[in-house]
Protein backbone atom coordinates (compact mmCIF):
# COMPACT_ATOMS: atom_id res chain seq x y z
CA UNK A 1 0.00 0.00 0.00
CA UNK A 2 1.33 3.32 -1.02
CA UNK A 3 2.63 5.92 2.15
CA UNK A 4 -0.05 8.83 2.58
CA UNK A 5 2.06 11.56 1.24
CA UNK A 6 2.56 14.68 3.40
CA UNK A 7 3.31 17.92 2.35
CA UNK A 8 6.87 18.81 2.34
CA UNK A 9 8.07 14.87 1.68
CA UNK A 10 10.55 14.33 -0.83
CA UNK A 11 8.72 11.90 -3.55
CA UNK A 12 10.34 10.31 -6.74
CA UNK A 13 7.43 10.32 -9.28
CA UNK A 14 7.69 7.74 -11.85
CA UNK A 15 4.92 9.39 -15.14
CA UNK A 16 5.01 8.79 -18.97
CA UNK A 17 8.32 6.63 -18.37
CA UNK A 18 9.88 9.35 -17.11
CA UNK A 19 11.31 9.11 -12.93
CA UNK A 20 11.45 12.59 -11.47
CA UNK A 21 12.58 13.73 -8.11
CA UNK A 22 11.20 16.24 -6.33
CA UNK A 23 9.24 17.95 -2.92
CA UNK A 24 5.41 16.63 -2.42
CA UNK A 25 2.89 20.31 -1.89
CA UNK A 26 -0.23 19.51 -1.86
CA UNK A 27 -3.07 17.98 -3.92
CA UNK A 28 -5.28 19.96 -6.00
CA UNK A 29 -8.15 18.44 -8.20
CA UNK A 30 -6.70 14.92 -7.34
CA UNK A 31 -3.39 15.63 -8.95
CA UNK A 32 -0.08 15.50 -6.80
CA UNK A 33 1.53 18.76 -6.63
CA UNK A 34 4.89 18.71 -6.94
CA UNK A 35 8.24 21.05 -6.79
CA UNK A 36 10.75 19.69 -8.66
CA UNK A 37 14.72 20.54 -8.01
CA UNK A 38 14.44 23.13 -10.82
CA UNK A 39 11.68 25.20 -8.59
CA UNK A 40 8.87 24.15 -11.37
CA UNK A 41 5.73 22.34 -10.50
CA UNK A 42 4.04 19.54 -12.08
CA UNK A 43 1.05 17.69 -11.30
CA UNK A 44 0.98 14.02 -11.84
CA UNK A 45 -1.57 11.45 -10.40
CA UNK A 46 -0.55 11.14 -6.79
CA UNK A 47 0.10 7.18 -6.53
CA UNK A 48 2.73 7.66 -8.88
CA UNK A 49 4.78 8.96 -6.50
CA UNK A 50 6.94 7.20 -3.42
CA UNK A 51 8.34 9.09 -0.51
CA UNK A 52 11.67 8.64 -0.67
CA UNK A 53 12.56 10.79 2.66
CA UNK A 54 11.48 13.69 4.78
CA UNK A 55 13.45 17.20 4.34
CA UNK A 56 15.64 18.33 7.28
CA UNK A 57 14.40 20.84 9.49
CA UNK A 58 14.43 24.39 8.78
CA UNK A 59 17.76 26.11 10.27
CA UNK A 60 16.70 28.53 13.44
CA UNK A 61 16.05 31.70 13.01
CA UNK A 62 18.79 32.84 15.65
CA UNK A 63 21.73 31.65 13.51
CA UNK A 64 24.04 34.64 13.07
CA UNK A 65 25.49 36.52 9.98
CA UNK A 66 28.87 37.36 9.80
CA UNK A 67 29.27 40.98 9.10
CA UNK A 68 32.32 43.12 8.94
CA UNK A 69 32.12 46.38 10.80
CA UNK A 70 33.82 48.28 8.20
CA UNK A 71 31.22 48.27 6.14
CA UNK A 72 28.44 51.21 6.09
CA UNK A 73 25.95 50.48 8.18
CA UNK A 74 22.28 49.79 7.08
CA UNK A 75 19.35 48.60 8.41
CA UNK A 76 16.40 46.61 6.65
CA UNK A 77 13.28 47.26 7.24
CA UNK A 78 10.80 44.51 6.70
CA UNK A 79 7.28 44.65 5.85
CA UNK A 80 6.62 41.60 3.91
CA UNK A 81 6.02 40.88 0.47
CA UNK A 82 7.32 38.68 -2.45
CA UNK A 83 10.89 39.56 -1.56
CA UNK A 84 10.30 37.85 2.12
CA UNK A 85 8.11 34.97 1.32
CA UNK A 86 8.86 31.49 0.77
CA UNK A 87 6.78 28.31 -0.31
CA UNK A 88 4.24 27.23 1.95
CA UNK A 89 3.74 23.29 1.50
CA UNK A 90 0.35 23.39 3.33
CA UNK A 91 -1.47 25.28 0.88
CA UNK A 92 1.22 25.12 -2.30
CA UNK A 93 1.29 28.99 -2.50
CA UNK A 94 4.02 31.57 -1.45
CA UNK A 95 3.42 33.15 1.75
CA UNK A 96 5.03 36.02 3.60
CA UNK A 97 7.33 34.33 6.67
CA UNK A 98 10.41 35.43 6.17
CA UNK A 99 11.66 38.69 8.39
CA UNK A 100 14.45 40.81 7.47
CA UNK A 101 17.15 38.27 8.81
CA UNK A 102 16.31 35.59 6.76
CA UNK A 103 16.86 37.66 3.44
CA UNK A 104 20.56 38.22 4.90
CA UNK A 105 20.73 34.31 5.33
CA UNK A 106 19.30 33.71 1.68
CA UNK A 107 21.41 36.59 0.43
CA UNK A 108 24.90 36.17 1.15
CA UNK A 109 26.10 38.32 -1.17
CA UNK A 110 24.77 41.47 0.79
CA UNK A 111 27.18 40.83 3.46
CA UNK A 112 30.02 42.10 1.00
CA UNK A 113 28.23 45.59 0.86
CA UNK A 114 27.22 46.59 3.87
CA UNK A 115 26.73 45.86 7.67
CA UNK A 116 23.06 45.35 8.53
CA UNK A 117 20.63 46.11 11.34
CA UNK A 118 17.42 44.34 10.77
CA UNK A 119 13.66 44.90 11.68
CA UNK A 120 10.86 42.88 10.86
CA UNK A 121 7.97 45.91 11.30
CA UNK A 122 5.04 44.22 9.56
CA UNK A 123 4.24 40.69 7.77
CA UNK A 124 1.94 41.39 5.39
CA UNK A 125 1.26 40.78 1.37
CA UNK A 126 0.76 44.84 0.16
CA UNK A 127 -2.67 44.76 -0.46
CA UNK A 128 -3.20 44.83 3.63
CA UNK A 129 -0.72 48.05 3.73
CA UNK A 130 -2.50 51.02 5.62
CA UNK A 131 -2.28 54.28 6.36
CA UNK A 132 -1.14 53.60 10.08
CA UNK A 133 1.80 51.47 8.64
CA UNK A 134 2.75 53.86 6.80
CA UNK A 135 3.35 55.96 9.95
CA UNK A 136 4.68 52.66 11.92
CA UNK A 137 7.47 52.72 8.92
CA UNK A 138 7.85 56.70 8.68
CA UNK A 139 8.73 56.20 12.68
CA UNK A 140 10.78 53.55 12.62
CA UNK A 141 13.04 54.50 9.54
CA UNK A 142 13.49 58.28 11.11
CA UNK A 143 14.65 55.98 14.43
CA UNK A 144 17.22 53.82 12.40
CA UNK A 145 17.96 57.11 10.68
CA UNK A 146 18.68 59.22 13.78
CA UNK A 147 20.31 55.96 15.43
CA UNK A 148 22.93 56.23 12.66
CA UNK A 149 22.40 54.34 9.93
CA UNK A 150 23.70 55.37 6.52
CA UNK A 151 21.30 53.95 4.86
CA UNK A 152 17.56 52.35 4.57
CA UNK A 153 16.32 49.25 2.72
CA UNK A 154 12.58 48.81 3.42
CA UNK A 155 11.05 45.04 1.70
CA UNK A 156 7.65 45.65 0.46
CA UNK A 157 5.47 43.97 -1.68
CA UNK A 158 5.60 45.12 -5.16
CA UNK A 159 1.73 45.69 -5.64
CA UNK A 160 1.56 48.76 -3.54
CA UNK A 161 5.05 49.57 -3.15
CA UNK A 162 4.72 53.04 -5.20
CA UNK A 163 2.09 54.18 -2.60
CA UNK A 164 4.57 53.65 0.50
CA UNK A 165 7.04 55.07 -1.19
CA UNK A 166 5.18 57.88 -1.84
CA UNK A 167 4.16 58.16 1.61
CA UNK A 168 7.51 58.35 2.82
CA UNK A 169 9.03 61.12 0.52
CA UNK A 170 6.28 63.22 2.23
CA UNK A 171 6.63 62.20 5.72
CA UNK A 172 10.60 62.07 6.25
CA UNK A 173 13.00 64.75 5.36
CA UNK A 174 15.96 62.55 4.56
CA UNK A 175 19.89 63.01 4.16
CA UNK A 176 20.28 59.34 3.08
CA UNK A 177 19.19 56.99 0.95
CA UNK A 178 15.52 55.30 1.85
CA UNK A 179 15.33 52.44 -0.90
CA UNK A 180 12.05 50.65 -1.26
CA UNK A 181 12.91 47.00 -2.79
CA UNK A 182 10.51 44.01 -3.74
CA UNK A 183 10.71 41.38 -6.13
CA UNK A 184 8.21 39.57 -8.68
CA UNK A 185 8.75 36.03 -8.75
CA UNK A 186 9.40 34.26 -5.10
CA UNK A 187 12.80 33.01 -4.23
CA UNK A 188 11.64 29.46 -4.36
CA UNK A 189 11.28 30.04 -8.91
CA UNK A 190 14.51 29.31 -10.91
CA UNK A 191 13.37 32.80 -12.29
CA UNK A 192 13.33 34.83 -9.12
CA UNK A 193 14.51 38.30 -9.14
CA UNK A 194 15.01 38.63 -5.24
CA UNK A 195 18.50 38.17 -5.29
CA UNK A 196 19.43 41.08 -7.92
CA UNK A 197 16.95 43.49 -6.54
CA UNK A 198 17.84 43.26 -2.86
CA UNK A 199 21.93 43.46 -3.87
CA UNK A 200 21.27 46.13 -6.41
CA UNK A 201 19.28 47.85 -3.29
CA UNK A 202 21.73 47.44 -0.80
CA UNK A 203 24.20 49.30 -3.32
CA UNK A 204 21.81 51.83 -3.53
CA UNK A 205 21.49 52.37 -0.07
CA UNK A 206 25.33 52.97 0.42
CA UNK A 207 25.81 55.12 -2.79
CA UNK A 208 25.40 58.75 -2.58
CA UNK A 209 21.45 58.77 -3.15
CA UNK A 210 19.59 61.50 -0.59
CA UNK A 211 15.96 60.60 -1.11
CA UNK A 212 13.26 57.88 -1.03
CA UNK A 213 13.54 55.34 -4.41
CA UNK A 214 12.26 52.37 -5.91
CA UNK A 215 14.94 50.05 -7.08
CA UNK A 216 14.09 47.58 -9.07
CA UNK A 217 14.70 45.08 -12.58
CA UNK A 218 15.04 47.54 -15.31
CA UNK A 219 15.55 44.72 -17.95
CA UNK A 220 13.68 41.35 -18.39
CA UNK A 221 17.91 40.28 -17.87
CA UNK A 222 19.60 40.37 -15.26
CA UNK A 223 22.06 43.23 -16.16
CA UNK A 224 20.88 46.60 -14.51
CA UNK A 225 18.23 48.04 -12.15
CA UNK A 226 17.27 51.21 -12.42
CA UNK A 227 16.42 53.64 -9.60
CA UNK A 228 13.20 55.02 -9.47
CA UNK A 229 12.04 58.31 -7.41
CA UNK A 230 9.70 57.27 -4.88
CA UNK A 231 6.78 59.65 -6.13
CA UNK A 232 7.35 58.92 -9.62
CA UNK A 233 7.04 55.59 -9.78
CA UNK A 234 4.33 52.70 -11.04
CA UNK A 235 3.94 48.68 -11.35
CA UNK A 236 3.45 48.85 -15.34
CA UNK A 237 2.78 45.27 -15.18
CA UNK A 238 1.68 41.88 -13.02
CA UNK A 239 4.38 39.64 -13.61
CA UNK A 240 7.62 41.01 -15.33
CA UNK A 241 10.83 41.56 -13.63
CA UNK A 242 11.21 44.92 -15.30
CA UNK A 243 7.36 45.88 -13.82
CA UNK A 244 8.36 49.18 -12.52
CA UNK A 245 8.73 52.30 -14.76
CA UNK A 246 9.28 56.33 -13.79
CA UNK A 247 6.48 58.34 -15.72
CA UNK A 248 7.25 61.84 -16.42
CA UNK A 249 10.71 61.77 -15.61
CA UNK A 250 13.42 59.34 -16.30
CA UNK A 251 14.62 56.85 -13.42
CA UNK A 252 17.39 58.62 -10.98
CA UNK A 253 19.75 56.10 -11.37
CA UNK A 254 20.91 52.90 -12.29
CA UNK A 255 22.87 49.75 -10.78
CA UNK A 256 24.85 47.56 -12.68
CA UNK A 257 24.74 44.33 -12.13
CA UNK A 258 27.12 41.76 -10.99
CA UNK A 259 29.45 44.88 -10.56
CA UNK A 260 27.05 46.58 -8.65
CA UNK A 261 28.37 49.57 -9.83
CA UNK A 262 25.64 53.14 -9.34
CA UNK A 263 25.08 56.15 -11.55
CA UNK A 264 23.48 58.53 -10.69
CA UNK A 265 21.41 61.08 -13.12
CA UNK A 266 21.84 65.10 -12.44
CA UNK A 267 18.14 64.82 -11.15
CA UNK A 268 18.47 62.16 -8.24
CA UNK A 269 18.75 64.07 -4.90
CA UNK A 270 22.52 63.96 -3.48
CA UNK A 271 22.82 62.36 0.32
CA UNK A 272 23.19 65.49 2.93
CA UNK A 273 21.66 67.61 1.07
CA UNK A 274 18.53 67.17 3.37
CA UNK A 275 18.53 67.37 7.49
CA UNK A 276 16.69 64.78 8.94
CA UNK A 277 13.32 65.10 9.52
CA UNK A 278 10.06 64.14 10.64
CA UNK A 279 6.54 64.63 10.10
CA UNK A 280 4.32 61.99 10.46
CA UNK A 281 0.31 63.11 10.62
CA UNK A 282 -1.80 61.97 7.67
CA UNK A 283 -5.36 61.99 7.06
CA UNK A 284 -6.90 59.00 6.04
CA UNK A 285 -10.68 59.69 5.13
CA UNK A 286 -9.38 60.16 1.62
CA UNK A 287 -10.04 58.21 -1.60
CA UNK A 288 -8.87 58.38 -5.06
CA UNK A 289 -11.56 57.15 -7.79
CA UNK A 290 -11.21 56.63 -11.63
CA UNK A 291 -13.65 58.18 -13.94
CA UNK A 292 -15.14 55.91 -16.64
CA UNK A 293 -17.99 57.03 -19.34
CA UNK A 294 -21.52 56.94 -17.85
CA UNK A 295 -20.45 57.16 -14.36
CA UNK A 296 -23.66 57.63 -12.03
CA UNK A 297 -23.21 60.80 -9.96
CA UNK A 298 -24.54 58.96 -6.76
CA UNK A 299 -20.96 57.18 -7.08
CA UNK A 300 -20.18 60.45 -5.37
CA UNK A 301 -22.40 59.95 -2.49
CA UNK A 302 -20.14 57.46 -1.20
CA UNK A 303 -17.33 59.83 -0.23
CA UNK A 304 -19.58 62.32 1.38
CA UNK A 305 -18.06 63.07 4.56
CA UNK A 306 -14.37 62.31 3.22
CA UNK A 307 -11.40 64.79 3.79
CA UNK A 308 -10.32 64.61 0.69
CA UNK A 309 -10.96 62.62 -2.50
CA UNK A 310 -8.63 62.59 -5.85
CA UNK A 311 -10.18 62.19 -9.27
CA UNK A 312 -8.49 60.37 -11.41
CA UNK A 313 -9.72 62.09 -15.07
CA UNK A 314 -9.57 61.82 -18.30
CA UNK A 315 -7.18 63.26 -20.54
CA UNK A 316 -6.69 66.90 -19.59
CA UNK A 317 -8.48 66.30 -16.60
CA UNK A 318 -12.12 65.74 -17.18
CA UNK A 319 -15.38 64.00 -15.87
CA UNK A 320 -18.88 64.36 -17.51
CA UNK A 321 -20.99 66.87 -17.35
CA UNK A 322 -23.24 65.33 -15.30
CA UNK A 323 -20.91 64.82 -12.12
CA UNK A 324 -20.10 68.62 -12.04
CA UNK A 325 -23.34 69.18 -9.60
CA UNK A 326 -22.28 66.39 -6.98
CA UNK A 327 -18.00 67.73 -7.06
CA UNK A 328 -19.52 71.09 -6.13
CA UNK A 329 -21.29 69.77 -3.03
CA UNK A 330 -18.68 67.51 -1.45
CA UNK A 331 -16.63 70.62 -1.88
CA UNK A 332 -19.20 72.84 -0.33
CA UNK A 333 -19.69 70.35 2.43
CA UNK A 334 -15.81 70.33 3.35
CA UNK A 335 -14.13 67.81 0.92
CA UNK A 336 -11.01 68.66 -0.75
CA UNK A 337 -11.66 67.78 -4.58
CA UNK A 338 -8.00 66.98 -6.58
CA UNK A 339 -8.35 66.67 -10.45
CA UNK A 340 -5.14 64.29 -12.37
CA UNK A 341 -5.27 62.39 -15.12
CA UNK A 342 -5.53 58.45 -16.17
CA UNK A 343 -3.09 59.40 -19.15
CA UNK A 344 0.70 58.10 -18.44
CA UNK A 345 2.15 61.73 -19.20
CA UNK A 346 1.49 65.19 -18.98
CA UNK A 347 -0.50 67.83 -16.86
CA UNK A 348 -3.93 68.47 -15.67
CA UNK A 349 -5.24 71.37 -17.42
CA UNK A 350 -8.73 72.38 -16.87
CA UNK A 351 -8.66 75.77 -18.84
CA UNK A 352 -8.78 74.51 -21.89
CA UNK A 353 -12.85 73.12 -22.64
CA UNK A 354 -16.18 74.72 -20.83
CA UNK A 355 -15.99 70.79 -19.14
CA UNK A 356 -12.46 72.06 -17.18
CA UNK A 357 -13.76 75.19 -16.61
CA UNK A 358 -16.90 74.12 -15.20
CA UNK A 359 -14.78 72.00 -12.79
CA UNK A 360 -12.42 74.99 -11.99
CA UNK A 361 -15.89 77.12 -11.38
CA UNK A 362 -16.88 73.87 -8.54
CA UNK A 363 -13.71 74.30 -6.72
CA UNK A 364 -11.80 71.36 -7.92
CA UNK A 365 -7.90 71.46 -7.77
CA UNK A 366 -5.48 70.91 -10.17
CA UNK A 367 -2.85 68.60 -9.53
CA UNK A 368 -0.48 69.35 -12.84
CA UNK A 369 1.30 65.70 -13.91
CA UNK A 370 1.19 64.46 -10.03
CA UNK A 371 0.64 60.73 -10.32
CA UNK A 372 -3.38 59.40 -8.86
CA UNK A 373 -1.78 57.22 -6.30
CA UNK A 374 1.10 59.90 -5.37
CA UNK A 375 -1.94 62.81 -5.31
CA UNK A 376 -4.07 60.49 -2.83
CA UNK A 377 -0.95 60.16 -0.55
CA UNK A 378 0.28 63.73 -0.91
CA UNK A 379 -3.70 64.85 -0.18
CA UNK A 380 -3.57 62.86 2.95
CA UNK A 381 -0.01 64.21 3.99
CA UNK A 382 -0.94 67.51 2.89
CA UNK A 383 -4.68 67.34 5.29
CA UNK A 384 -2.90 65.88 8.26
CA UNK A 385 -0.33 68.62 8.44
CA UNK A 386 -2.33 71.62 7.19
CA UNK A 387 -5.91 72.87 9.16
CA UNK A 388 -6.30 75.86 6.57
CA UNK A 389 -7.75 74.49 3.49
CA UNK A 390 -6.59 77.48 1.28
CA UNK A 391 -3.47 76.41 2.15
CA UNK A 392 -3.09 73.19 2.01
CA UNK A 393 -4.72 73.47 -1.86
CA UNK A 394 -1.99 75.35 -2.29
CA UNK A 395 0.79 72.81 -1.77
CA UNK A 396 -1.36 70.23 -3.53
CA UNK A 397 -0.34 72.52 -6.59
CA UNK A 398 3.57 72.75 -5.38
CA UNK A 399 6.00 70.15 -6.18
CA UNK A 400 7.29 69.27 -2.62
CA UNK A 401 8.80 65.92 -3.28
CA UNK A 402 9.29 66.33 -7.29
CA UNK A 403 6.11 64.65 -7.57
CA UNK A 404 4.26 68.10 -9.41
CA UNK A 405 6.68 69.36 -11.51
CA UNK A 406 7.10 73.11 -12.90
CA UNK A 407 7.36 71.38 -16.94
CA UNK A 408 6.87 67.96 -18.22
CA UNK A 409 9.63 66.15 -19.79
CA UNK A 410 9.31 66.19 -23.75
CA UNK A 411 9.07 62.99 -25.51
CA UNK A 412 8.10 60.73 -21.84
Amino acid sequence: MTARLVSGDLVRCDHGGMSRNGIYITERDGMAVVKLDSGYNIGVIPGSCTVIGHPEPAPGRNLDVVQDSKLPNLSIVSTGGTIASRIDYRTGSVTSQFNASDILLAIPELAEIANYRTIPLATILSENMTPAIWQDLARTVHDEIRGGAQGIIVTHGTDTMAYSAAALSFMIDTPVPIVFVGSQRSADRPSSDNAMNAVCAAAAATSDLGEVAVVMHATTSDDVCSIHRGTRVRKMHTSRRDAFRSLGISPIGGIEFPSRKVTLGPAAVRRGTNSLALRDKMEPHCALVQFYPGMFPDVLKAYEGYEGLVISGTGLGHVSTALIPGLARLIHEGTMVVMTSQCMNGRVCDRVYDTGRDLLAAGVIEAGDTLPEAALVKLMWVLGNENNREKAAALMQRDLRGECMRRSAYGL
